[in-house]
């Protein structure tokens, strides 16, 4: 090979050299100079390699450009093209570039004259050439993913390695580069920059598009980046499209993108031209959100798609590795391969929905697997492998049951396997509408049947989600017989099946039992429901088990109300709406009954506003739940809160049935009687108060003390002691019980004239009232207590909390009260204290609820309660008048 070209201004092959190749690029009116991207590149001055590898589009060659411009070195640019895959043009190319920009002089080393090949002789003087520059040349080689050719490589590696400081080479490329890049990493000897970080950020792209002439919103351009996922070109060629949109913002949120300058870019730099098992395997797996080579094969229905994902991967063609052998297109190239589909394959679509449904669930993938399954429109596919993972509980958690009801939302009556049936029925007690849900729940049970008697069982799985709704019915009807028997036969059911998915789906069990508890507890039984209710809230489940355990929670504070332990009932109600709150998950049915415990707890408390507000907040519940607890729960809370605001009218309306059961609550006929007849007596009909009281259940502690209440207010006291006699025999009953029984017999002692006795009796009431700050026994009772009083001994009992107190010195007699002195609640609650300890450090109300974990209206009303009892409006006042109190 002779040292010298054949012709000046000419290459080996005798052609002029092209100048264009030489030039970079010129940046146009519209481009934005990104200084974090700058700045990355200035270490290229301080790295022998650096590489800047993106997709086409991706903005690479404009910000080299940009980023060369600047600098205070020579630059030598040079654009590879396909020709140069003979090393004798290429070298020539780099040489020229070289001498074109002063790097080299005209009488230096020579220059190749064979098109096929180049000495090494050749590279060597050229490598010493630059290692002797005192300031090093940087070489910029723009599309160099056109260089596939190895020798070419070696001597690209040769000449960067013997230049040494001489040299800083800067490939801008698709592709990875043939050079051992393993090795400058380890040295620490290279600058990449690739595809994530050349994307653009949601502010550089309002800059950019404000370049030319629009103006976005913030939250349009974060959605118009995350549709392009940054791709220069697509926010470039979208910008351009949307000037000549009367809305341009409208126009980026929904423009189409199969039918834009987008596709046409994307299609000819990147589909086109590709062999026909790329284009084939590309245009299938756009049907996927994610794919593996293994799920590509599967629609492809050929072994080669791990070699072709790992060179497009290679090649920077639009598609995304997401780790382990696992990718995904480009949005936008996403949108347009599937249009192309569409358009070439028109009946396709389906079959490969369906081809990825069945290799995603023999995979184990659930999500995916409802997806494909319902995008191919084979439902019983879908709820087959539902109810076939346990995941049917899903429907009601509140993690995915809104997407499941969608997704399922469109099947018709072509699915009509069991499975189906059981998704079906699911949906509807979702919704509580029971006709619907009752009926398709006995289709499924009785192709279960069916198949039994056949011999063939059919899948424990589909049997096992059978059995949580009929728990679930069960329990929306009032039937506790029902309840138990799905509970026996889940419990054998979950011997044949496997733990490990037992354990991936602990909500299934968490249902089940929430659902057997509930329909105990409105049978009466509390302890047993306590049992199966303790077993959910004292399980682990994460999220996946946040609304039962918080619907659990509720039903126990319901039953510690029931037993008359206000204070630990408004713990686990509180407990029940703190859980759901910082799971941030939406209410479902059935997880108000926390709020309706904590409205009842107010109502004993007399703090009546307070309870207003919390039945305000589950005011819609009645109407929608059609589960028996709730609705009584709630008939409870209003029906006395009626009562206390003078309104028994009202209050024995509230009492009144909403739903019909099939077995009667004793706890709730109860209290219905109790409420009826305190109403009745409210109105002067004594003989008929009596008479209603002939619904209390013995077995209600709490209502049997006040219907006592009742019958010596009707000047029955021998009735009274009866009914309290067989109070004290059960035993196991809180202070809410002990009070009442202690005030009835105080007024029975009252009307025989024995004073002594009924103070002693209102002495003992007192002292048990106070550790819970129930006052609604006290203001029921009736003008006769006043007297009693207003005794020093009982009215120091009763200061502070009862009756309004004032500070005293030791020794001090209490002040004289009036016969008519208010009886008025001034201590806080322990939620209201902490409110108020966060308000004293200056925060705000959405401050103090992110750090009571509760909800911005739960912190406004714990403030309007807390404002009332202390007769303020002001922050500043309340925080002082507390304090003054001794509540801080």
């Amino acid at each position: 090979m002779s040292p010298e070209p054949v012709g000046a201004g000419t290459d080996p092959l005798g052609d002029p050299y092209l100048r264009t190749r030489f030039a970079p690029p010129s940046r146009p009116a519209t481009f934005l100079r990104r200084p974090r991207l700058v700045a990355h590149l200035d270490q290229a001055s301080r790295t022998p390699l650096t590489l800047v590898n993106g997709s086409a589009g991706a903005g690479k060659t404009l910000l080299t450009a940009d980023w060369a411009s600047g600098l205070g070195l020579p630059v030598a640019w040079l654009t590879v093209e396909a020709g140069d895959l003979r090393p004798g043009v290429f070298w020539a190319y780099v040489f020229e570039s070289l001498r074109r920009c002063g790097a080299r002089a005209d009488g230096g080393a020579g220059r190749p004259a064979d098109s096929g090949g180049v000495g090494r002789g050749l590279l060597s003087s050229l490598a010493a050439e630059l290692n002797a520059r005192e300031r090093p040349v940087v070489l910029v080689l723009d599309e160099y993913d056109r260089m596939t050719a190895p020798e070419v490589a070696e001597q690209v590696e040769f000449v960067l390695h013997h230049a040494g400081q001489g040299l800083r080479l800067v490939l801008v490329t698709r592709t990875e580069p043939l050079l051992p890049l393993h090795r400058y990493r380890t040295a620490d000897q290279l600058t990449e920059i690739r595809g994530a970080e050349l994307s653009f950020t949601p502010q550089e792209a309002e800059a950019l598009l404000r370049l030319h002439g629009l103006r976005l919103s913030p939250p349009a351009a974060s959605a118009l980046v995350e549709r392009t996922r940054g791709w220069a070109a697509g926010l470039r060629l979208s910008a351009l499209a949307a000037r000549e949109s009367s809305d341009p913002e409208q126009y980026l949120k929904e423009f189409e993108a199969d039918h834009s300058t987008v596709a046409d870019f994307l299609l000819a730099e990147v589909l086109r031209g590709r062999p026909e098992e790329e284009q084939d395997l590309l245009l299938r797996v756009s049907v996927l959100d994610r794919f593996c080579p293994a799920l590509a094969d599967a629609l492809t229905l050929r072994t080669d798609a791990e070699r072709i994902l790992a060179g497009l991967y290679r090649e920077n063609a639009f598609i995304e590795r997401l780790g382990h052998s696992w990718y995904r297109l480009h949005p936008l190239f996403r949108e347009i391969l599937r249009a192309h589909l569409r358009a070439r394959m028109p009946e396709a679509e389906p079959e490969l929905h369906l081809r990825a449904a069945r290799w995603l669930r023999r995979s184990g993938l659930l999500a995916e697997t409802l997806t494909h399954g319902v995008a191919g429109g084979d439902f019983d596919l879908a709820a087959g492998a539902l109810v076939d993972d346990l995941a049917i509980g899903q429907l009601f958690t509140g993690l995915r049951s809104d997407a499941l009801a969608q997704l399922f939302a469109g099947m018709g009556p072509e699915a009509a396997s069991p499975a189906s049936d059981l998704v079906r029925a699911a949906g509807a007690l979702t919704r509580r509408d029971l006709d619907r849900g009752l009926d398709r729940l006995r289709r499924a049970r009785d192709q279960l049947s069916d198949a039994e008697e056949s011999g063939s069982p059919g899948p424990a799985a589909a049997r096992l989600s059978c059995a949580l709704l009929e728990a679930l019915a069960a329990r929306l009807t009032g039937c506790p017989p029902k309840a138990e028997r799905a509970a026996v036969a889940a419990e054998e059911l979950r011997r044949d099946l496997p733990d490990r998915l037992l354990d991936e789906h602990p909500e299934l069990t968490a249902l089940l039992l929430t659902h057997v508890g509930s329909a105990r507890l409105w049978e009466g039984r509390f302890d047993d429901a306590r049992a199966v209710l303790s077993r959910v809230t004292d399980a682990r489940g994460g999220s996946a088990t946040v609304l039962p355990r918080a619907e659990s929670m509720g039903h126990l504070a319901l039953i510690d109300y029931l037993g008359g332990w206000l204070g630990r009932a408004e713990r686990r109600a509180l407990a029940s709406v703190s859980e759901a709150e910082r799971a941030g998950l939406p209410r479902p049915p059935g997880a108000g009954l926390g709020r309706l415990v904590l409205a009842a707890v107010a109502v004993d408390r007399q703090e009546l506003d307070r309870a207003r507000a919390l039945l305000d907040e589950t005011a819609g519940l009645p109407a929608r739940e059609h589960d028996p607890v709730p609705t009584a729960g709630r008939a409870l809370a209003l029906s006395r809160l009626l009562l206390d605001a003078g309104e028994p009218h009202a209050a024995a309306e509230a009492v009144e049935p909403v739903l019909s059961a099939a077995v009667a609550s004793p706890w709730a006929e109860s209290h219905a009687a109790v409420v009826r007849s305190a109403a009745c007596l409210a109105d002067g009909r004594p003989d008929e108060a009596v008479r209603l009281l002939r619904g209390v259940r013995g077995d209600q502690p709490v209502c049997a003390v006040e219907a006592a209440a009742i019958q010596v207010a009707a000047g029955r006291p021998g009735a009274a002691a009866e009914v309290l006699g067989a109070v004290r025999a059960q035993g196991r009953t809180g202070p809410a019980v002990s009070v009442g029984a202690a005030l009835a017999r105080a007024r029975a002692a009252q009307q025989s004239g024995d004073t002594v006795g009924a103070r002693g009796f209102v002495a003992r009431a007192l002292l048990d009232a106070r550790r819970e700050r129930l006052r609604r026994p006290f203001l029921q009772a009736g003008d006769w207590i006043e007297p009693l009083l207003a005794t020093a001994s009982l009215r120091d009992l009763a200061d502070g909390w009862l009756l309004p107190g004032r500070p005293r010195g030791r020794g001090e007699p209490p002040p004289p009260v009036s016969d008519q002195a208010p009886l008025v609640p001034v201590e806080l609650s322990g939620r209201e204290r902490d409110v108020l300890r966060r308000l004293a450090r200056m925060m705000t109300t959405e401050e103090i609820a992110a750090d009571l974990y509760v909800s911005v209206n739960t912190v406004k009303t714990h403030l309007k309660s807390a404002y009332r009892k202390l007769a303020v409006n002001r922050r500043g006042d309340a925080v002082r008048r507390a304090r003054e109190l001794g509540q801080l």
